[in-house]
């Protein structure tokens, strides 16, 4: 039955993207048919890409790649079989989430936090440290919809969760005795800032800090930490907007690059009327922006960096213009109401 588990994977950073024209019930199978052994899924398998059970076990072994959290692989089945679980009532849904739980909850290491499938390092990249503890929140909660885990489980789940939010704020950066803000990934043993792959170099990060900074004004009575970490990551972010600068993306004549063609390009042009972007890479000690290529060289210029990753890489980022415009007053005014029922 395992086998049958496998399929899930596709959800990747998108379940909520899976094409209307793959019924609900052949979702559930094929995410079901490439479940692995460990319970976990595999990461980067598109969900429209099979549209028969015999096409998608006739292309597992293509897909067959080891159990992540990464690119929202995982706790993403895990949802989905939830889901279907609840509408059918089919068991088999409920046991492979139920397996998929168990991977999750195994692979916490005892720092609190999760790998990623590139550096066994407590791993923020692609939202993936929250992803898992926004399920196991949603798990924990009483009037949770995965009303079928067992209390047993239910308590490891807000250990784990526990942990995690813990391993969080100690990992907050700290610049001349100030908090700032996250890397993508900090080492399990001394909580620092460290590199993953060639590119991504240790830093505070304009993008994966954000879901963070969200997922902290979600939690209810907020303790004077907490307050404080959330506080301290929104000055960091209004003081590293750039402002004056847009990202701009035109059409080039197609560059091959081993498998891949290349057909734009993309710059950074000032624009007075630009609204505020974020990079995605700051120097811990300086808070300047910088790239770096797949020879893991630092440069401080887009246009340093090769047309291939230039182009394959989310540099800049505008999604802290929400967190600061909408979410964080809407986040204040909440607290202060808290507070005055306090």
């Amino acid at each position: 039955m395992i086998r049958f588990l496998f399929i899930i994977y596709f959800a990747n950073s998108a379940f909520a993207d899976s094409p209307a024209n793959i019924s609900s019930d052949l979702q559930s199978e094929i995410i079901l048919l490439f479940q692995n052994a460990d319970g976990g899924w595999p990461k980067n398998i598109k969900w429209d890409q099979f549209k028969t059970i015999k096409e998608a076990t006739d292309n597992l072994e293509e897909f067959r790649k080891k159990s992540t959290i990464d690119n929202s692989a995982t706790y993403t089945e895990i949802r989905v079989l939830n889901t279907s679980y609840n509408k059918t009532k089919n068991s088999t849904y409920r046991d492979a989430a139920l397996s998929g739980l168990k991977f999750i909850l195994r692979e916490q290491r005892a720092s609190g936090g999760w790998r990623g499938s590139d550096v066994d390092a407590i791993t923020f990249n692609d939202n993936a440290m929250i992803g898992v503890m926004k399920l196991l929140k949603e798990i924990t909660q009483n009037k949770s919809n995965f009303s079928w885990v067992e209390d047993t489980t239910r308590k490891k789940c807000r250990k784990a969760l526990d942990k995690a939010l813990r391993v969080v704020l100690d990992c907050q950066i700290l610049v001349n005795g100030k908090k700032t803000a996250w890397c993508q990934q900090h080492h399990h043993l001394s909580l620092k800032p460290i590199k993953a792959r060639t590119y991504e170099l240790p830093s505070i990060s304009g993008a994966e800090s954000v879901e963070i900074i969200r997922y902290l004004m979600r939690i209810d009575q907020p303790s004077n930490e907490i307050i404080e970490s959330i506080e301290s990551a929104i000055l960091w972010f209004r003081q590293s907007a750039i402002n004056d600068l847009r990202v701009e993306k035109f059409a080039i004549e197609p560059v091959k690059h081993n498998n891949k063609i290349i057909n734009h390009d993309i710059r950074i042009v000032t624009d007075l009327n630009a609204k505020p972007i974020w990079a995605r890479f700051y120097e811990i000690k300086t808070n300047r922006p910088f790239f770096c290529n797949r020879d893991g060289i630092k440069v401080y210029s887009l246009n340093e960096v090769k047309l291939e990753r230039r182009t394959g890489y989310s540099w800049y980022s505008s999604s802290p213009a929400k967190l600061l415009d909408q979410d964080y007053p809407k986040w204040k005014k909440n607290l202060n109401r808290w507070n005055q029922k306090n």
